[in-house]
C-alpha cells in the first residue's frame, strides 16, 4: 500500500515548533518574493522559443500555462493556510497521502528548484557575457575589452570549460540567503521593481506598435504533436517554466508573518500581475515585428536548440532566432538604447529568480531533513541569521558548479515535469482532505474544490504529455534514483519509522 506511514496535521505543525524559522514575511514581501520567482528567464529568455514552437498563437500557451497554474495556485493556498510550515508541496502530501508519496514530491521538486536555478544562472552569464563583449561601458572601455576567455564563457558541455559568471552568481546568491531572509527579501523587492520597470516599458512600446498583419497565420505550428514538444501545447509546456516559482511563496509559510491570510494573498496576486504581464508581452512581440517560425522541409517548425534550427537562423533577424527576445523587439522597432537597457535589466534582474529557487530547494530539504528522511545536520538552523545555513551551502556549491558546467538546453523542461508532478499531487491533496476531515478549519477554501481540482491534475497531465522525450527520461530516472536513496536511508531513518504501516 502506498499511503502509508501518514504524518497527523497536528504532529507537522508540532515538529515545526521544535525547530522552527522566524516569522518575518508580510503580504507585500510575500507578493514580491512571487513575482521575483516568476518573472525572470521564462519571459526574458524562453518567448523566442515559444514564439519557435507556436508562432503568434504563443499568446495562448501563455494562457493555457497560467490557467494550470491557477487552479493548482487554489490548492496551494488552501492547504499554505491550513499547514503555515516549511516544505511545499512535500508537507502537504506528507500530511495527506504518506511518507512515500512525499518523498517522491520532495525528491521530484529538486528538479523544479535545483535544476532552474541551474538553468537560470547559465542564462544570466550568457547576458552578461554579451554585454562584457559588446559595451563600452560608456566610453570608459573598448568594447570587448572586459570580456572573459572565451573558457571561461561557457561550461565544459557546451564545448568551453568553466562558466565562471555562472558559478560567481550561484556563489553570490548562496551567501545571500545564508545571512538572512529579510535581507534577500529586501534586495528582491528592489530587482522586481527593476523588471516591472522593464517589462513596463517593453509593453508600451511595443503593443502599440502591434499589427493584425503580423499575427497571420495565428497556428503556424498546429496545436501540438503526439510525441510532444510542438505547437501550441509544447510551447504551454515549455514556458510553463515562465511561472514556475509562484509556489515558492508557499515554502515560506513557516517565516511569514499572519500566514493564514499572507500566503493565499502571495500566492494569488503574483500570479495574477505576472499573467496579465505575460500575455501582453506576448502580443506586443508578436503583433510588433511578428512571430513566424523557422520551418523544416516538411514544413513544420524546427525544433529549438537543434543544429537545423541553428542554421535557418544564420544571417537571420526573426524573433525566433534571438536570444535576447525582449531587447531584439525593441531594437527593431528602432528603440536601440531602450533594447539595450532592456537587457540590463535582464541581467540585474534574474539573480531574483535564481534567489527565489534556491530559496524553495533549501527550505524542501531543511523540513525533509527535520522529518528525518535525510541527515538531521542538514536542518541545522545559524544561530545568528536564523537560516539554514548547511543545506543551504550544500545547494549553493551543487548549483554553482552545474552552472559552471553544463548548458541550458532542455533543462526548463525538466524543471517542469518535477513542478507538472508536485502541483498535481497538491490538487489531490485538497480532496482527500476535504474527504478525510471535512470539519478542519480551512482559513482559506479552494472555491468549487471538485472541480477546480480535477482540472488542475488535467491540465498538469496535459502540459507533461507535451514536454519533450528528453524531459520524460530525465524525470523517470530521477524518480528511480529518489526510490533507491528513500528505501537504503529515508525509510529507516524517518522519525515515523517505528509507527507502522
Amino acid at each position: 500500500m502506498i499511503f502509508w506511514r501518514v504524518k497527523p496535521l497536528n504532529q507537522i505543525l508540532e515538529t515545526a515548533e521544535k525547530k522552527s524559522l522566524k516569522r518575518q514575511l508580510g503580504p507585500i514581501q510575500l507578493t514580491l518574493l512571487g513575482i521575483g520567482a516568476v518573472i525572470g528567464t521564462g519571459i526574458f529568455v524562453l518567448t523566442a522559443e515559444a514564439a519557435q514552437k507556436a508562432g503568434p498563437a504563443m499568446m495562448v500557451s501563455f494562457l493555457i500555462a497560467a490557467v494550470v497554474c491557477g487552479l493548482a495556485a487554489f490548492a496551494y493556498a488552501e492547504l499554505a493556510a491550513m499547514l503555515p510550515v516549511s516544505g511545499s508541496a512535500y508537507t502537504y502530501t506528507y500530511g495527506v497521502m504518506g511518507e512515500l508519496i512525499a518523498w517522491i514530491v520532495g525528491w521530484a521538486l529538486v528538479l523544479e528548484y535545483a535544476i532552474g536555478a541551474t538553468a537560470v544562472c547559465v542564462g544570466w552569464s550568457g547576458y552578461m557575457n554579451g554585454l562584457l563583449m559588446h559595451t563600452d561601458f560608456f566610453g570608459l572601455v573598448q568594447p570587448g575589452a572586459l570580456a572573459l576567455p572565451e573558457y571561461l564563457r561557457t561550461g565544459y558541455y557546451s564545448g568551453g570549460g568553466f562558466n565562471l559568471l555562472a558559478f560567481l552568481i550561484g556563489a553570490a546568491v548562496t551567501w545571500l540567503l545564508v545571512i538572512g531572509t529579510s535581507k534577500s527579501a529586501r534586495v528582491n523587492a528592489v530587482l522586481v521593481a527593476i523588471k516591472i520597470i522593464a517589462l513596463t516599458v517593453f509593453v508600451a512600446l511595443a503593443v502599440p506598435a502591434a499589427k493584425s498583419g503580423n499575427l497571420e497565420p495565428f497556428l503556424p505550428g498546429g496545436w501540438g504533436s503526439p510525441m510532444g514538444g510542438a505547437g501550441v501545447l509544447g510551447a504551454a509546456a515549455s514556458i510553463f517554466f515562465a511561472y514556475v516559482g509562484f509556489d515558492a511563496v508557499s515554502t515560506a509559510a513557516e517565516e511569514t508573518k499572519n500566514p493564514n491570510r499572507n500566503i493565499p494573498i502571495g500566492l494569488i496576486a503574483s500570479l495574477l500581475i505576472c499573467t496579465v504581464f505575460y500575455l501582453l508581452v506576448g502580443y506586443g512581440a508578436a503583433g510588433s515585428i511578428g512571430a513566424q517560425p523557422m520551418l523544416g522541409a516538411n514544413g513544420l517548425p524546427l525544433d529549438p536548440g537543434t543544429p537545423e534550427m541553428a542554421a535557418a537562423c544564420v544571417g537571420s533577424n526573426a524573433l525566433v532566432c534571438s536570444n535576447e527576445p525582449l531587447a531584439h523587439v525593441m531594437r527593431v522597432l528602432g528603440f536601440e538604447q531602450i533594447g539595450n537597457w532592456i537587457g540590463v535589466a535582464a541581467i540585474i534582474a534574474l539573480p531574483s529568480v535564481i534567489l527565489m529557487m534556491m530559496f524553495g530547494q533549501t527550505r524542501i530539504f531543511f523540513t525533509m531533513s527535520r522529518d528525518g528522511l535525510l541527515p538531521e545536520k542538514l536542518s541545522n538552523v545559524h544561530p545568528r541569521f536564523f537560516t539554514p545555513h548547511v543545506i543551504t551551502y550544500i545547494t549553493g556549491i551543487v548549483v554553482s558548479i552545474c552552472a559552471a558546467l553544463f548548458p541550458v538546453g532542455k533543462l526548463a523542461d525538466t524543471s517542469n515535469a518535477g513542478t507538472l508532478l508536485a502541483f498535481a499531487m497538491v490538487s489531490v491533496g485538497v480532496l482527500i482532505l476535504r474527504k478525510k476531515q471535512p470539519d478542519r478549519p480551512r482559513p482559506f477554501r479552494t472555491p468549487m474544490a471538485w472541480i477546480v481540482c480535477p482540472l488542475a491534475v488535467a491540465g498538469c497531465v496535459l502540459l507533461f504529455a507535451n514536454l519533450s522525450v528528453i524531459a520524460k527520461v530525465v524525470f523517470v530516472l530521477w524518480g528511480a534514483i529518489g526510490l533507491v536513496v528513500y528505501r537504503l536511508y529515508g525509510y529507516h531513518r524517518s522519525q515515523l519509522a517505528g509507527s507502522g504501516h
